[in-house]
């Protein structure tokens, strides 16, 4: 009985100490109460912040398996149809050629936000972050830390960005009238990409009927106020999408949550770093992390005297067998290791090359060669990975805040890059022995 009463007593400390509730403060007070006067009645879900996410939703009764999460009234969302019944409509409609969703979205953001006190959305523009972990918001340094992959991304992605701020200069402009300051004031390349990221790292999926007055974009965006506070964790499974009959957005929950414990929902099965892209945040314990191997990468790993080098390449380019070649937590990708295989290949095999894409059997010496080409790529990318680390250390001393924030993005990803890669590499060294009853190749070079 005292060991139970000790351990209840541990339980009700950690989870005092874990969260915060965050439903006095003034700003949730000012949005519970705007959602309620749009029809939003449940207290099931209550803001709190929690030691290892941040801010998210947490559970004020148990919640069984299938019942309701949350259910947001539609006049609760901010989609195209909003934007076009404001007063940004008509200036919308008139403009030529049509602007995408997306540059709807944000510029009605942009001037909600700058509207302040007048605005009729302030209760959910003042809880929304103002700024983003997202790779369109990091400076050229951290970008240089992250992986070859992910850093070409965040670069298009920082231009995407760029580009629709110069592309939509001339609307911006026509939007002066609705202004008392400058339009290049308002409508800033910063206040673009504060509002891109709010579209892009909070927006729920919600499909929408095609209107005269927009490009053809795909418009499948809703941002949700207080659903788009729950946390995301890849372990839990939700359904999730407008419900035409309540006309609600409703999330239900698959397996339930305790109370007074935090609610998550799944955003997909997505790794580190495309969370990290998409929404600028990364998630420990992630059973779908994986670290890709790159072109680039590959080749440093590859046999140069192999005349059919470049034809090989050509032929896995064909395929479609250059793209997602990873190592994962049990260890090098199927694709990455058939790869591997097919590009050690001898001349005398040209004759299987389709069928070992299929994953048939090839010899025991081409098997040991792909082994020791996927412990070669191991260790590129681990020593590729410390030297990134020890330039982050270097950047962290006298960093600001925002940097410092994005710095310890990066570090989450490479440090877990490392466990990935240590771990693969021990399987692998592992295989080598069972295969040719040796050390593994670069054992044997340390020895």
């Amino acid at each position: 009985m005292g060991h139970c009463g000790r351990r209840s007593r541990k339980k009700r400390k950690k989870r005092t100490t874990d969260s915060q509730t965050l439903c006095h403060e003034s700003q949730f007070v000012d949005l519970r109460r705007w959602l309620r006067d749009r029809g939003f009645r449940s207290k099931l879900l209550t803001p709190a912040h929690f030691r290892d996410t941040g801010r998210g939703l947490m559970a004020t009764s148990p919640i069984k398996a299938n019942d309701m999460l949350i259910s947001l009234p539609e006049q609760c969302l901010l989609t195209t149809s909003t934007v076009l019944r404001s007063y940004l409509g008509e200036h919308i409609k008139r403009w030529k050629p049509p602007v995408s969703p997306l540059l709807a979205l944000c510029t009605f953001l942009i001037a909600e936000r700058h509207a302040g006190s007048l605005s009729e959305w302030k209760p959910y523009i003042d809880v929304l972050p103002q700024t983003y972990t997202c790779p369109a918001y990091f400076t050229d340094k951290v970008m240089g830390l992250l992986p070859a992959g992910l850093k070409a991304k965040g670069l298009d992605q920082r231009e995407r960005v760029r580009e629709l701020h110069s592309s939509a200069a001339a609307f911006f402009a026509s939007l002066q009238p609705l202004l008392r300051e400058p339009v290049g004031a308002v409508f800033s390349h910063n206040a673009l990409q504060w509002a891109w990221c709010s579209v892009n790292t909070r927006t729920v999926y919600m499909t929408h009927p095609q209107s005269p007055h927009l490009s053809m974009e795909k418009n499948n965006y809703a941002l949700a106020p207080y659903l788009d506070l729950l946390n995301h964790s890849p372990q839990v499974q939700v359904t999730a999408g407008f419900n035409r009959d309540s006309r609600c957005y409703e999330i239900r929950s698959c397996e339930g949550c305790r109370r007074f414990q935090q609610a998550f929902i799944c955003y997909g099965p997505h790794d580190n770093q495309r969370l990290l892209l998409d929404y600028g945040f990364v998630a420990s314990g992630n059973p779908h992390s994986v670290v890709y191997v790159d072109l680039g990468t590959l080749k440093l790993c590859l046999d140069e005297k192999d005349k059919q080098l470049k034809q090989k390449l050509l032929f896995l380019k064909e395929h479609d067998f250059l793209k997602n070649l990873t190592f994962g937590l049990d260890g090098p990708s199927w694709r990455l290791m058939t790869a591997l295989r097919f590009l050690s290949l001898k001349p005398e095999n040209y004759a299987s090359w389709k069928s070992v894409l299929l994953g048939a059997a090839v010899s025991k010496d081409r098997e040991a060669s792909a082994i020791q080409a996927a412990l070669q790529l191991c260790q590129v990318l681990l020593e590729e990975s410390s030297l990134a680390l020890k330039r982050l250390s270097q950047l962290k001393e006298g960093a600001d805040s925002s940097v410092t924030e994005q710095l310890s993005m990066v570090e989450f990803l490479r440090r877990e890059e490392q466990d990935i890669l240590g771990h693969s590499r021990e399987l692998l060294r592992s295989q080598w022995q069972q295969l040719s009853c040796q050390p593994s190749p670069e054992q044997s070079q340390a020895d």
